[in-house]
């Protein structure tokens, strides 16, 4: 006859599940999917702001004035394009998860040149403009966690990996030789199982 677990066991059970350091993969990757979707959310937010002067956003001139006068890239023009081509085409990138490491990678370096420019001086939590780095920071360290672990099974970068690693299998499956090495093929090899060679044979 079962008898049902004690309450220790259970609570024990729920501590252990609480504090433990493994993750399971199916977790794992459903807590990619929430970071890139974040990611995406902001970054193609601000760089179709940025580029287009989608959702009310500055527009390429006046993020170019942005950048001149307040923090100090110059040509203002040239770093208003390649800032809003990183933030929506790695936006893009990230949400898919298409060349995801080296997108996540660029929105890093994103955040910590916005953070060097112009937020970093202004402090964690600025109530006038610009604004602090709060923001700059929960997005290096989102981007980061992307860069280290990937985007996960999720992805367009998967779906290609799978896809290379069975073409390398299949391609290793051909070039391997086709004769099986037997143990009548060995016994003759001198040292063959601790034997020794015969004297006439030396």
């Amino acid at each position: 006859m079962e008898t049902a677990p004690l309450p220790a066991h259970r609570g024990r059970a729920a501590l252990v599940a609480l504090t433990g350091t493994r993750t399971p993969a199916l977790s794992g990757d459903l807590a990619l999917v929430a970071t890139r979707t974040a990611l995406a959310w902001i970054f193609v937010y601000y760089g179709a702001g940025k580029l287009f002067g989608s959702f009310n956003g500055p527009g390429l001139h006046r993020t170019a004035i942005y950048f001149s006068d307040t923090a100090h890239l110059h040509p203002g023009g040239l770093f208003a394009v390649i800032g809003g081509v990183i933030e929506f085409g790695g936006g893009i990138a990230v949400a898919v998860g298409l060349a995801a490491r080296v997108a996540a990678l660029a929105l890093f370096g994103d955040m910590v040149m916005a953070m060097i420019t112009v937020t970093w001086a202004t402090g964690i939590n600025s109530m006038a403009a610009p604004p602090g780095y709060q923001l700059n920071m929960a997005l290096c360290v989102s981007a980061l966690v992307i860069v280290v672990f990937g985007a996960g099974r999720f992805s367009i970068d998967a779906l290609a990996g799978r896809h290379l690693g069975d073409t390398a299998t299949s391609r290793v499956d051909r070039s391997a030789p086709s004769h099986v090495v037997t143990v009548e093929d060995v016994q003759g090899i001198p040292g063959y199982l601790g034997t020794r060679p015969d004297h006439g044979d030396e």
